[in-house]
């Protein structure tokens, strides 16, 4: 059986937090539950043990992994080893990746799915050193592939979550802003500027026009996978009001990307990723009309909306289901 889904190292990750104690609000401080954290993202590495040297893998790095055990494979923590090393700048705490993984089943030995190797099939993850990525991959370098063991576990809401081996490969590091060609915004257009770490600043010009559609421009053309509709996308973006051009929500104030659904967002952000491509930076002007302008009351309603939005990701709806 195949499947593309975010649920297959996502439903890890939840019950990472179910096994290591983690406190439910997730801030990554590991001293709010009393563990200590790792020095360093070397020494989150999980231990390799007899169960995952048991554990045959084959294939080449970046195509779907076959791993043979002895099923039912007996496990009692994470462990992890290197199939192949990798070569290049290791990862640090706090670095995206993209990745592919292949997950089997750790009572039965079927394979359960893979992530990652088709276009636009996973989403770039964290790595920290009290996450999943950071204990199976440690500072590896990219081109590693890796063997882990997840035990049985059952999250504080009650849901079971059987054993499994994971093959997981990384590929690279992602970039954290718009890496595409640089382009001049059209005359009449909101004036951009850009830090060396990618924060952008946007300043409106006096005598500025607002339009009754949304208008969008291209301040850097990427060369990724095309955002398609329903996708979800990896981003990080920055919104301020055309009326005075104060901020007004940004993932960069935040300090860290995020990601959504095309079709969750208002109208007019949905027409600044459909058609885009990763690497990209749009600049989008927003009226109300596309923005919130039928939502009553709320504080944004009469506002025209100026966004500059970095892709940094996209990944397709798995077939047989919707985007949330």
């Amino acid at each position: 059986m195949r499947r593309r889904s975010l649920a297959i190292l996502s439903t890890a990750a939840v019950a990472a937090l179910a096994l290591a104690g983690c406190s439910s609000d997730q801030s990554g401080d590991p001293e709010a539950d009393g563990t200590e954290a790792p020095a360093s993202l070397c020494d989150a590495a999980a231990p390799e043990g007899d169960a995952v040297s048991s554990i045959e893998v084959t294939g080449e790095v970046g195509e779907e992994a076959e791993a043979t055990f002895e099923a039912p494979l007996e496990m009692a923590e994470i462990e992890r080893t290197v199939i192949v090393e990798g070569e290049g700048d290791p990862l640090e705490a706090g670095d995206y990746i993209s990745y592919g993984a292949t997950v089997y089943d750790g009572e039965s030995g079927e394979k359960m799915g893979s992530e990652g190797y088709d276009e636009a099939s996973s989403l770039p993850a964290a790595v920290t050193a009290d996450n999943i990525f950071g204990q199976a991959l440690g500072c590896a370098t990219p081109g590693t592939r890796v063997a882990f063991t997840f035990p049985g576990q059952t999250a504080e809401d009650g849901t079971a979550y059987p054993s499994q081996v994971y093959v997981l490969d990384f590929f690279e590091s992602v970039p954290t802003q718009a890496t595409g060609e640089p382009q001049d915004l059209p005359d009449g257009f909101p004036a951009l500027e850009t830090a060396d770490d990618g924060t952008p600043t946007v300043t409106v010009p006096d005598g500025f026009e607002t339009p009754e559609t949304t208008e969008l421009a291209d301040s850097m053309v990427g060369d990724g996978d095309e955002v398609q509709d329903g996708d979800t996308v990896f981003v990080q973006y920055l919104g301020v009001k055309a009326s005075d051009g104060s901020e007004f929500d940004s993932s960069w104030s935040r300090g860290a990307p995020t990601s959504f659904p095309t079709s969750g967002v208002i109208e007019g952000f949905t027409k600044a990723l459909v058609g885009q491509k990763v690497g990209s930076q749009v600049v989008a002007v927003i009226p109300p009309s596309e923005g919130y302008g039928a939502s009553d009351g709320h504080e944004l309603q009469d506002e025209t909306l100026i966004f500059v939005v970095d892709i940094l990701g996209t990944m397709r709806t798995p077939e047989g289901t919707a985007a949330q």
